[in-house]
């Protein structure tokens, strides 16, 4: 465990026991894997095992009578993350894509899909965003209609992760239009088994991840596993990832964390111009830079998590400015540590680029940088 987490007053002893164990866990079982991750598909598959076995797949699920502990998903994101983008997603898809059915489902659905996330059994997926419909939500095009006993789900998810890997998915779909054209959505269970499901296509990635889109072509699916009651979709959505929003902020950190250790570690032994990098300067201004920045993302990500852990209502605002800053100063810090390794640092392969290309995509997933700023600047006005 690094000091940082020990000096702040928003952990209980169990979490920092958590942190600890978790630490020793990604030494042993998660980096020795993180070196080699072609195979994305069965990379995932072997992560959700890996994390399931060790007990850690139950802190992203949540459980409908317990309360959900963000601080504990947190610390756990940015262990992972440290060593490996696809260890953290396998681990938070598990959480994603069963949060609303564990909150909303039917008693015999919730524990049918829930304990099978958590043991490892079933992989989960949350899908949400279309080809025209990302950030704006309300254009969700996707429909289900009733018949009978079941409904059925026409249309198509795009940027989907675990696409093609998934058990089953947590669909949102447009059930009714709101005056002023506003899409009713409903969430629904949908096994990947249930025909008129498809996977249409896998989408490479400047990073390893399992993604890509889907598609329902008179997909039946019974009653029963509507999530919630007709129309409360779109709130189990919001409610998903303000519950989650934080922990990206925290894989970010993990990354960040990774990169800023390497520089040190590069510049403590390359020699330049007769002298240790580390003597430089300029290479002290970055890291100076580097570690101020990661200390400040880390405290605004577990000031949220906790106010989430102790408060009853949302978190949004300080939910946001923690991914919406982390996000960017992890950006900032792993450049500048691909920049103090030099030509070293854009060797395929080496492990400051590939940060550079994980952490990417964590400014744009789960609300952009742009959506952010006006949700905390909403919430700020309201105040």
């Amino acid at each position: 465990m690094d000091k940082f987490i020990d000096q702040l007053p928003f952990f209980t002893p169990e979490h920092r026991n958590l942190a600890s164990a978790v630490a020793s866990f990604v030494e042993e079982q998660i980096e020795p894997r993180a070196i080699e991750e072609r195979d994305v598909d069965g990379g995932t598959r072997d992560y959700v095992s890996v994390l399931a076995s060790a007990g850690l797949l139950r802190y992203a699920v949540a459980s409908h009578d317990k309360r959900f502990d963000v601080r504990s998903l947190c610390l756990i994101r940015e262990a992972l993350a440290y060593s490996s983008a696809l260890a953290d997603l396998a681990f938070v898809m598990q959480g994603l894509g069963t949060y609303a059915i564990s909150q909303a489902a039917p008693e015999h659905v919730r524990d049918f899909w829930v304990l099978r996330a958590a043991e490892g059994r079933a992989i989960a997926a949350f899908a949400l965003t279309e080809p025209e419909a990302g950030s704006d939500v309300s254009a969700i095009r996707t429909t289900a209609q009733r018949d009978g006993d079941a409904w059925v789900i026409d249309g198509s998810k795009r940027f989907i992760s675990n696409a093609g890997v998934a058990d089953f998915y947590t669909v949102f779909a447009r059930t009714g239009t709101q005056t002023g054209g506003r899409a009713d959505l409903s969430a629904f269970v949908v096994s990947a088994r249930m025909p008129g499901f498809t996977v249409v296509e896998r989408t490479e990635m400047i990073s390893p991840h399992p993604i890509g889109e889907i598609a329902f072509n008179g997909c039946r699916v019974p009653a029963e596993d509507m999530v919630g009651p007709e129309g409360d979709g779109f709130v189990l959505a919001m409610r998903t990832l303000d519950t989650f929003r934080a922990s990206v902020g925290a894989a970010a950190c993990g990354m960040a964390r990774r990169a800023l250790d390497e520089s040190l570690r590069y510049a403590a032994n390359r020699k330049q111009f007769g002298r240790l990098l580390a003597e430089h300067q300029l290479i002290q201004e970055k890291l100076a830079d580097m570690i101020t920045e990661l200390d400040a993302a880390r405290l605004l990500v577990y000031r949220a998590a906790y106010l989430k852990d102790i408060r009853t209502g949302r978190a949004s605002r300080e939910a946001s400015e923690a991914k919406l800053y982390a996000t960017e100063a992890a950006g900032r810090i792993i450049d500048q540590a691909v920049q103090i390794h030099g030509g070293a640092g854009l060797v395929r392969g080496s492990v400051v680029e590939r940060l550079y290309r994980d952490v990417r995509a964590l400014r744009i997933y789960e609300g952009t940088s742009e959506i952010q700023k006006l949700i905390i600047a909403g919430q700020l006005l309201k105040e």
